[in-house]
């Protein structure tokens, strides 16, 4: 295992420095993160004939994130997903948010200035077989309209299995709502190849939560059978895509939970076949939304070394709690109380087909 720390750059009105750490192991595989919004830069890995590609979607430079991007690989947070109307209420207090989604008036990912859009502390753990960043900081009391003052802690790994590892640890002083999550765009032809729409997809998932015209869940769960959400074997995403009403997917999916390793539930399989590479997710986490990117044209995002990334140039696999989980009793909670430890796990593994 190699590790290179750089200086990247600086934030204006924050006075930590910008960093980019660069992973690599024996294997071929190289990760890139910076501590600005936990960012996974680059995924570098091998295909079938050895050569390499980066196979998720970025930019080279800190001024182009801090230009704007749709989360491309970073952390989303105070929660990830949405809250309807930006509000929930917790032993009778209700707490206001940013609305950020417009121009439905939700609350997305964090709001304005979700946790994506800081530079956080560090520190690296170096280990034989393995390297790790611990990226931490405190999200203020009233931050984006929360209660508490949440710690947190998101740890970024890579390890000579060809595994990158996303690891969250959070405690609060008051009640609390936490939902975090890695939001990188993947396309394991290569960030440059266009659509992602031959990719084969496996969800290990029986069931999904159903949104209304806003994309907040109606509280029901419907099966994925006899529906183009229908994953539940190897799918040409393509395929299933034909059968949806927009060519779009931007869904909540509940894992089965199964087929596990360990204390990991498997959430995904992903290939592409023209390159072999293929990515398996494993999570403690309940659900994974699937995004196909098809709104990426919906701005002219221009990513790294120029390339142009429209609709469906990549995808994501965002292990997660439910989407508005706060505004929905029969959810699985994503309340965090003083005296407990939030901690989600997820592992996402590179191999050859």
């Amino acid at each position: 295992m190699k590790l290179l720390e750089e200086n990247w750059g600086v934030v204006e009105g924050q006075t930590t420095p910008v960093k980019l750490f660069t992973l690599k192991n024996s294997q071929g595989m190289v990760l890139r993160v910076t501590n600005y919004g936990c960012i996974v830069t680059s995924i570098e890995c091998p295909d079938r004939n050895g050569d390499r590609a980066d196979v998720v979607l970025g930019y080279e430079s800190l001024q182009k994130y801090l230009g704007g991007h749709p989360f491309f690989g970073a952390v989303a947070g105070r929660y990830a997903n949405r809250i309807e109307n930006g509000c929930y209420t917790l032993d009778g207090e209700k707490f206001v948010l940013e609305v950020n989604e417009l121009p439905t008036g939700q609350h997305l990912h964090g709001g304005k200035k979700g946790f994506d859009k800081y530079v956080w502390d560090f520190t690296v753990e170096e280990q034989r077989e393995a390297i790790y960043v611990h990226f931490s900081r405190i999200s203020a009391d009233g931050e984006s309209g929360y209660g508490g003052n949440l710690l947190v802690t998101h740890t970024v790994g890579l390890d000579e299995l060809n595994q990158v590892h996303y690891n969250f640890k959070a405690t609060t002083d008051k009640p609390t709502v936490v939902n975090l999550c890695n939001h990188s765009y993947y396309n394991l032809a290569g960030h440059d190849s266009g659509l992602v729409d031959k990719h084969e997809l496996k969800l290990f998932s029986l069931f999904y939560t159903p949104v209304d015209e806003n994309m907040i869940p109606t509280g029901e769960v419907y099966s994925v059978r006899d529906s183009g959400l229908d994953f539940t074997v190897a799918t040409c995403i393509g395929d299933n895509q034909a059968r949806m009403k927009d060519g779009g997917f931007d869904h909540n999916f509940i894992l089965d939970g199964n087929i596990k390793e360990g204390e990991y539930k498997y959430a995904a399989e992903l290939y592409d076949p023209s390159s072999g590479r293929m990515m398996t997710v494993l999570t403690t986490q309940p659900a994974v939304q699937f995004y196909n990117g098809f709104k990426l044209s919906n701005k002219h995002w221009v990513g790294r070394h120029g390339k142009r990334y429209e609709s469906r140039h990549g995808l994501c696999l965002e292990t997660q709690h439910f989407p508005d989980s706060p505004n929905k009793e029969r959810f699985p909670t994503t309340r965090l109380n003083p005296g407990e430890v939030f901690e989600e796990k997820t592992i996402h593994r590179f191999s050859i087909k």
